[in-house]
């Protein structure tokens, strides 16, 4: 100590804040490094601003930079830049003081939330001193860029007090000394520095430099602020390969500047693959938020919906304030703001490419159409913005996507309605009895064969002006009226409503009725709802996610020009042999469905069969 210096004793939150860091384990102690040098941007930046109106300042023709300087066998790392610097006053002020309020907050959050505290560090004002946990000591000599100005020095251990006094210092900006820890002796390694440099701070605007190299660190120039007539192909892509490390080529890059309604930029990537690799770098969903250059959350889900969880790339916006956490971003009420822009502009793009380049999208389709229709079962208010992206194939057409502006562009002018099927698979459900009709009059029925279809459509009731209906029902309208068989090839009535009765008597409880078809053509039966107001697709979504539900009980509808029943006719009445034919031809109508809740229950029923048919 000398004559000039002043002890002064930290407030009590200050203490217990200290206490906190110094003492706790943390998951990622090189956060303290992030926190210095987004300090020191902050001090270039603010002395650049000045220089915009005052050029009377000390060391005017200083570079802007930031050096890091580290020795290994002193165990000390060093951090200075050339910025605006601190007078004595300003030294007290900035790190002799936190806002009572701040370091409360803090404190509470450290005891309550349980969390990894160096990702709420900065969210209090507090980032500076996450130093304290990788030193022993820190002494910080700085120099105001004012000309008249003294050096002062800032001298603590994370004590209960801290040392003010005069310094000696020619040059302008903040020189950060830190005596390291035993334990924290890995940041005095080169490599070390560099990784965290290039994770957090790659793309601040100064250069950093390290040790007696001449040539930065980072890459300063960050590709998302630069103007898109500057930009190769090849160096989009080259920046995705070195963000996510996945070596195959995006299918799509969304590059953005707006000042309003928010201001950002972002640089956006959807990759060819839902799958990551086994080598990719990005670990979780979540676009990388950046303020000023500086990194502050590595996985942000806040950004966009879940349903555009697939894309990669980074948003950075200087409406965000510097040091801040996702807590205080989610708290501002700026995100809902950049959530809408950058989500508009996602679903934006993703139009423009099924536009331009069907081949990609139908390659994104086929990858990412499941997180679509999730968006729509999830958020049935964002379903419009999401129809345009739809796509699907159709009985007419099943080799082809089809958008609904296709469909609809299809239909004849009598139609007033969306057809659609839900089935098992591509193959099985073209089959279906309930195409029948569709089929024989060339009417286009969407294939819907994916387990996520059910629940898309439990938000997706109508396009345009047109309701979707599922031609499973009993009583959809068609474009025609259904075309009778003729007369001379169906049962007479007297046998057929004998018929009817029989598999009243032999399926019982398990059907709410069985009656005549005016929709099959092909098939023997089908299996329709009973209640118009029934949701086939809410029995689905149970079925997918494992819930027991108790199926609502269906009409069974016969064909009355079918052979089988034609030969069921001859049978003997009441014979074992017509009551299990009856049987069999319920439980295929279950199959087709994808109801029956014991497929392989029926295969010694089957047998029966093949025995008889072979007497």
């Amino acid at each position: 100590m000398t004559d000039s210096t002043q002890q002064f004793t930290f407030k009590a939150e200050t203490k217990q804040l200290l206490n906190i860091l110094i003492h706790s384990l943390y998951k990622d102690r090189e956060v303290f490094l992030r926190e210095l040098l987004s300090n020191a941007s902050d001090a270039l930046n603010r002395l650049r601003f000045e220089m915009v109106t005052n050029r009377d300042v000390l060391d005017a023709n200083a570079e802007l930079k930031i050096q890091i300087t580290a020795d290994k066998d002193a165990g000390t790392l060093v951090i200075q830049d050339t910025g605006i610097g601190m007078t004595r006053e300003e030294a007290i002020e900035n790190l002799g003081t936190i806002a009572q309020s701040g370091a409360r907050k803090f404190i509470e959050a450290a005891q309550t939330q349980n969390a990894d505290i160096s990702k709420v560090i900065g969210q209090f004002g507090v980032g500076f001193y996450s130093i304290f946990m990788v030193a022993e000591s820190v002494r910080v000599t700085s120099r105001s860029f004012r000309k008249d100005a003294e050096a002062v020095g800032w001298f603590a251990t994370g004590e209960d007090s801290y040392q003010v006094d005069r310094a000696e210092m020619s040059e302008r900006g903040t020189r950060i000394e830190i005596k390291l820890k035993e334990d924290a002796a890995e940041f005095t390694e080169e490599y070390r520095l560099k990784n965290i440099i290039h994770k957090h701070s790659d793309y601040i605007g100064f250069p950093i430099y390290i040790g007696e190299s001449q040539e930065a660190v980072n890459k300063q120039s960050s590709l998302w602020r630069t103007a898109k007539q500057e930009i190769s192909a090849e160096q989009y892509k080259e920046f995705y390969r070195q963000t996510t490390l996945d070596f195959e080529d995006p299918l799509l890059h969304i590059h953005l500047s707006t000042d309003a309604p928010v201001q950002l930029y972002a640089l956006l990537y959807i990759p060819s693959k839902a799958e990551r690799g086994v080598f990719s770098l990005r670990k979780d969903d979540g676009l990388k938020l950046y303020t000023r250059n500086i990194l502050i959350d590595e996985y942000n889900k806040d950004l966009l919906p879940e349903y555009l969880r697939f894309v990669q790339g980074v948003v950075d916006s200087e409406d965000l304030p510097l040091n801040v956490s996702r807590e205080t971003v989610q708290a501002s009420g700026l995100m809902p703001k950049l959530k809408k822009v950058l989500t508009n502009q996602v679903l934006r793009e993703l139009e423009n490419l099924a536009k331009q380049n069907m081949e990609s999208y139908q390659i994104f389709w086929r990858e990412f159409g499941a997180y679509l229709k999730q968006g729509i079962a999830a958020n049935p208010a964002e379903a419009e913005a999401l129809q345009p992206l739809l796509r699907f194939k159709t009985n007419l057409n099943p080799e082809n996507w089809s958008s609904l502006a296709d469909y609809a562009a299809r239909m004849p002018a009598e139609q007033n309605e969306i057809y659609y099927i839900v089935g098992e698979d591509p193959k099985s459900i073209l089959r279906s009895p309930h195409l029948d009709y569709f089929q024989s009059q060339g009417t286009e029925v969407l294939l819907l064969t994916e387990p996520m279809d059910a629940f898309m459509l439990m938000g997706l009731h109508k396009y345009k002006e047109y309701d979707l209906k599922n031609v499973a029902q009993a009583e959809v309208a068609t474009p025609q009226t259904p075309q009778n068989q003729p007369e001379a090839e169906k049962i007479p009535d007297a046998d057929f409503n004998a018929l009817l009765e029989r598999f009243r008597q032999v399926l019982g409880e398990k059907v709410t009725d069985v009656r005549a078809s005016q929709r099959l053509y092909q098939s023997v039966a089908r299996l329709a709802d009973a209640d118009a107001n029934a949701n086939p697709e809410l029995q689905r979504v149970y079925k997918y996610l494992g819930k027991e539900y108790e199926i609502p009980k269906k009409i069974l509808e016969l064909n009355p020009a079918h052979p089988i029943l034609k030969n069921l006719l001859r049978q003997a009445d009441g014979s074992d042999l017509q009551s299990i034919v009856i049987e069999q031809i319920y439980e295929n109508a279950l199959l087709v469905e994808g109801l029956h809740p014991d497929p392989s229950s029926i295969a010694a029923r089957v047998q029966q069969i093949i025995e008889a048919a072979l007497k």
